[in-house]
């Protein structure tokens, strides 16, 4: 475990949240709920038949877990009846939302809304359209924000660069083609995600093939545009761009090539202009300079909830689950 992920889970550990793992019949969340509740950084609900997931677990302690049976439980008719009336306006039914409430994933994401939970971890056997589309419809977006992203917490080693090695990767997960108004978005909550996770000022790098008007294009418009969008929406934070990278995270680049940059080359949030330059920069990061990622991590959504690699371990898991808690920390004050 890397010293990110140490901090995040005592952090965690310090005020314990309840996280669902709806996705509770595959065996890498029983093993995960094991590591969390062993580590006691996290409270954990699994959605399902309980004798299924006992059946399944034999040899894997998850005594301290809570199991719930969405269609044996008392609060069934209260769940679908409240998502009745949030998507009636959508033509639902309370014959379908029955049906619908019987899903482990929107079942996990409604506890979230009753407060019966803090957060949600899913996505090891889900797509991430179907681990987030019960957020957005019954979580819906944060206050004052318009746009769900997500991001990387990259910590590369023996670096000299961002905050010592660690650096926030947006959107390297979720949005495909943001326009310049979805790009600012990003970079805002990005520094927020920053600062709440990582507790150190964030440094926000809009990047590009351009620094400062070196080269013109549609594409630069689009970084030059998001960058003045995002300051004038959040002068609170430290905002430059376009910037190439080394632009961004080198000093003596950054002195040469733009002087006037408040950055001065010490940027620690990088933003993609796109999801392919988003999502090939973490993955040659975590390859080439065998980095920690951590993600995808979802910002935007008014309550955590996170989607998993459909490839992950057990210890990804509960990472996720740690940082979806320190999140949920941040929402309860």
């Amino acid at each position: 475990m890397g010293e990110f992920l140490k901090t995040i889970t005592e952090r965690a550990r310090l005020d314990k949240k309840t996280i669902v793992l709806p996705e509770s019949t595959d065996i890498r969340v029983i093993k995960a709920t094991e590591i969390i509740l062993k580590q006691g950084f996290a409270n954990i609900v699994l959605v399902g038949d309980e004798e299924e997931i006992k059946s399944l677990a034999q040899g894997i302690d998850i005594s301290g877990a809570t199991i719930v049976n969405p269609e044996k439980s008392e609060k069934f008719e209260d769940y679908c009846n409240t998502f009745y009336e949030l998507r009636k306006h959508k033509g639902m039914t309370i014959e379908k939302a029955r049906e619908i409430m019987k899903n482990p994933l929107y079942w996990g994401v409604m506890m979230v809304k009753k407060d019966e939970a803090d957060g949600m971890v899913a996505g090891a056997a889900n797509s991430t359209s179907d681990t987030l589309r019960p957020a957005l419809q019954i979580l819906k977006t944060a206050p004052g924000v318009k746009l769900v992203s997500s991001f990387f917490i990259m910590c590369v080693p023996d670096c000299e660069y961002g905050h010592k090695g660690t650096f926030l990767y947006a959107d390297s997960g979720l949005v495909e083609n943001p326009n310049a108004e979805q790009l600012a978005e990003i970079a805002i909550s990005s520094a927020a995600s920053f600062k709440q996770l990582v507790q150190a000022e964030p440094k926000v790098a809009m990047l590009s093939y351009s620094s400062y008007g070196s080269a013109r294009s549609e594409m630069t418009e689009k970084v030059i545009e998001a960058t003045r969008l995002a300051k004038e929406k959040a002068p609170e934070y430290l905002i430059d761009g376009e910037l190439q990278v080394d632009s961004a995270i080198v000093p003596e680049v950054a002195r040469s090539k733009v002087p006037n940059s408040p950055l001065k080359g010490e940027a620690n949030v990088l933003i993609f202009p796109d999801l392919d330059s988003g999502n090939i920069s973490y993955k040659l990061t975590q390859r080439l300079a065998k980095a920690e990622a951590y993600g995808p991590v979802t910002q935007g959504i008014a309550k955590p909830v996170n989607d998993l690699s459909r490839g992950c371990s057990e210890e990804d898991i509960a990472g996720v689950v740690a940082i979806t808690a320190v999140q949920a920390q941040s929402i309860k004050e």
